[in-house]
């Protein structure tokens, strides 16, 4: 259950991919909670299992090759994972809805903007078909898409990149979601409409309450946007803040990393910082921490190459996987997430 600030919960959740390699596992004992009207962030490198997790939300992980094998996600008082096929329609799209990456993938080519919003609103709502279309046109003009009942008749090649992430968003928020999950919602944008689109979700998430969850690589929105931030490596969430202290002590060398290699004004060094290595082949995870053989430390410690450090809480609320984090516990200590 989840207390009366949270509006998501995630616990334990674990999604393995079944292929003829192997058993990939993609997301491990992931937990986080997002409060109502608030915006969670999930960082971290590509391939680390922020979409997964998003997609596990929705029940969108494609079965075969993926499987949910563990964990719970409560969203009000009922476990997503646990109710039938049916009941999930009536939640993905209605009360939790997705920004996905890509929105020319997402989008059907060969149906109008209009049609497509329309099919949306009419599988939640109880809206006649003209009064859905004039609903589509209103999101349109909601996103600051302009003569948008020109816009409703046009198919997604005959728009640009940021119109089309404008019309993602219209169709996203066109059932009134309790629940935003916007994955990279500025990828592939110029600077100019990345902003804009940041600032139109902050703008409807006031004017709606509704709650976002932010997955991004981009640490500059999230310091902007987000008010808690779990930042993911190698299927696993390794450390968990409000965005203040993340951003002025991280705990975690991935999360320190992370931080060094952003640009500053007045920066006049050759290079920017790097992470050395590569993110590790979910089917061939190394022993211990994930992360050792790419950390400063960890490569030289012969307990960070055996034993993998769990998420624990520390004294101040904070959460970290690391050996070496100020005031992280012994192995045998209970407060392991």
């Amino acid at each position: 259950m989840i207390n009366n600030g949270e509006l998501l919960n995630v616990k334990g959740l674990c999604v393995d991919f079944f292929t003829e390699e192997g058993i990939a596992h993609a997301v491990q004992d992931v937990g986080f909670s997002v409060n109502r009207g608030k915006t969670f962030a999930l960082v971290g490198e590509s391939g680390c299992g922020k979409s997964v997790t998003a997609l596990s939300i929705m029940r969108l992980i494609p079965d075969p090759p993926g499987k949910i094998v563990a964990g719970q996600i409560f969203f009000h008082d009922r476990n997503l994972l646990e109710l039938p096929e049916y009941q999930i329609r009536s939640v993905r799209g209605n009360h939790i809805a997705m920004i996905f990456q890509e929105p020319m993938t997402s989008l059907n080519p060969v149906y109008t903007i209009g049609e497509q919003i329309v099919e949306a609103i009419q599988l939640h709502q109880n809206k006649t078909e003209s009064e859905a279309w004039e609903l589509a046109t209103e999101m349109l003009h909601k996103v600051g898409i302009t003569d948008p009942r020109q816009r409703v008749t046009e198919y997604p090649h005959q728009m640009s990149g940021g119109m089309r992430q404008r019309v993602m968003i219209a169709m996203a928020i066109s059932c009134k979601p309790e629940l935003l999950i916007a994955d990279e919602p500025t990828t592939a944008l110029d600077v100019t409409i990345q902003a804009q689109i940041l600032d139109l979700l902050d703008e409807l998430q006031k004017q709606t309450r509704m709650s976002i969850l932010l997955i991004t690589h981009n640490l500059g929105i999230v310091a902007e946007r987000a008010e808690n931030v779990a930042v993911m490596y190698a299927s696993k969430i390794v450390e968990l803040a409000d965005s203040r202290s993340l951003f002025d002590q991280p705990l975690h060398p991935y999360t320190q990393g992370l931080l060094k290699s952003l640009p500053r004004l007045g920066f006049t060094g050759k290079r920017l910082h790097t992470i050395p290595g590569i993110v590790p082949d979910p089917l061939h995870f190394p022993a211990g921490c994930k992360f050792h053989p790419r950390c400063p430390i960890g490569c030289n410690d012969k307990r960070c190459r055996t034993i993998e450090p769990q998420l624990r809480q520390l004294d101040s609320g904070r959460a970290v996987a690391c050996w070496y984090a100020p005031g992280y516990e012994k192995p045998d200590d209970p407060k392991t997430l």
